[in-house]
């Protein structure tokens, strides 16, 4: 299997060369002796642009024929590697397909990054609500009567931007909707965060690019065996302006991009290359189920499945059948050194890896849990947010008020649970009653949300109204 990007840097470590350049490590030469069994061997990667080593911002070698044959893979126009993940992704092609005061569709549970890409366009967000699933309650996908409707209210608007698959792994057909957007005149973009290892086929559902989307950016670190930070940039068709994309990602991105990270990209599209050519695909399934059964036969555990759409495998929803909440689960799992990837009111999400082959302790859990009454007993506090005033506070026409007034008034900042980091509040929209009260419940559960520390004094930045004479 062709890995010319890591091929090249391997050999180039082989030759124990000397370094008289950047990073300053020097090929790990120079570093703390306390950390250095941990980082030796990566930081004789961790290089520069060097003679045979190509550079992302101007490829015309090895980076060049990687990220060709990535292109292949997944069946695009022309592909990108990603260093700065996929925020930088959608960065780029929000701000690749907007101008200021354009209009421009965004999926209500679109990630922050999303968002702050519409801010820095200049563009104007239509919000299209989202689904809920009924058994894990959470927003899910934009149906296309909904996405019709938008169209017919907002004629000039020719973007849209979808989130597919949502972070619990639902993946709804967006074949119809995306013909519709086509027929209309309207570009089609996908945050596929959660979906680069989707071209494998089989029981994973359709990538995004084989509904015909126009842009769609993947996280190859979340689901593939990438380096945090890799992630992919995908382009389909001629809808969408290639060089100005290309100009964006050079504005966006580091301008000393980790070779690391780019040759796990390089070594992840090879994984899943392998995978299909020796047709792996159907025995992966077979170990995730197996995954699942073994966590449904821990007592007083669960596992939550949706029939209400098509959902990822590699996706695992636990429930507690004791009463624990979501977020005490977690709490009883992290207690034993098992990590979640997150938790919320009703329940734990676990991401399998694709051919996981670490042992799970399942043994060590059931214990836990056993004794989760105990455990639960010594929660943590909620950490009493600062007293201070920060300097958003200072900007002109924001003022802070308690949660019981700021019912119907403009928020001033967006209030984020992370993770996900999907906006439960939006900057520039009317605060909602049922938005306060989910946010007093997450913060009673210890939920970290992204905003201003006033939130902990059951606080929250909002506009200044205008008097009316």
């Amino acid at each position: 299997m062709k890995t010319p990007l890591y091929t090249a840097l391997s050999q180039h470590a082989e030759k124990k060369p000397y370094s008289f350049h950047v990073p300053g490590h020097h090929n790990g030469d120079v570093f703390f002796d306390e950390a250095r069994s941990y980082y030796a061997s990566i930081l004789q990667l961790d290089v520069t642009e060097l003679e045979g080593l190509d550079d992302l911002h101007h490829p015309t070698g090895v980076i060049e024929e990687a990220e060709d044959l990535l292109a292949k893979l997944y069946g695009a126009k022309q592909s990108f590697f990603l260093v700065n993940g996929t925020t930088v992704g959608n960065l780029a092609m929000v701000m690749a397909a907007c101008r200021t005061g354009d209009e421009i569709f965004v999926q209500r549970n679109c990630h922050k990054s999303v968002f702050h890409a519409i801010e820095l366009a200049g563009a104007t967000p239509i919000i299209v609500e989202t689904e809920s699933d009924p058994y894990l309650h959470v927003p899910t996908h934009v149906t296309d009567k909904t996405v019709e409707k938008a169209i017919a209210q907002h004629p000039n608007c020719r973007v849209i931007v979808l989130t597919y698959p949502n972070y619990y792994g639902h993946a709804a057909d967006l074949s119809k909707l995306i013909q519709m957007c086509h027929e209309a005149g309207i570009l089609v973009l996908v945050d596929e965060a959660h979906g680069a290892h989707f071209v494998l086929g089989g029981a994973f559902p359709p990538s995004a690019l084989s509904y015909g989307a126009d842009v769609v950016v993947q996280s190859a670190h979340k689901t593939l065996p990438a380096m945090t930070m890799g992630s992919y940039l995908h382009l389909q068709g001629d809808r969408i302006d290639a060089k100005r994309m290309k100009t964006l990602l050079t504005m966006l991105q580091s301008s000393s991009p980790s070779y690391p990270i780019m040759a796990s990209l390089d070594l992840a599209r090879a994984y899943v290359e392998e995978i299909k050519g020796k047709g792996n695909v159907d025995g992966i399934i077979r170990g995730l189920t197996r995954l699942k059964e073994q966590f449904n036969r821990i007592p007083s555990l669960e596992v939550v499945e949706s029939d209400s759409l098509s959902t990822d495998p590699l996706k695992c929803v636990i429930r507690s059948t004791k009463g624990l909440t979501g977020y005490e689960l977690k709490k009883v799992l992290e207690s034993v050194d098992v990590h979640p990837e997150l938790a919320d009111e009703h329940q734990v999400l676990l991401v399998f890896g694709l051919g996981q082959t670490k042992d799970i302790p399942f043994t060590t859990i059931k214990r836990a849990l056993q004794q989760s009454d105990l455990l639960l007993e010594k929660k943590e506090q909620l950490q009493k947010g600062s007293a201070l005033i920060d300097d958003d506070q200072q900007k002109q026409g924001v003022e802070v008020v308690p949660f019981e007034k700021a019912a119907g008034r403009i928020s001033a900042e967006s209030v984020i649970p992370y993770p996900p980091g999907i906006p439960l509040m939006i900057k520039g929209e009317p605060i909602e009653s049922n938005q306060i009260a989910t946010l007093s419940r997450l913060l009673g559960h210890q939920v970290h949300v992204q905003a201003s520390q006033v939130i902990h004094q059951r606080k929250l930045y909002v506009y200044i109204e205008e008097e009316t004479l």
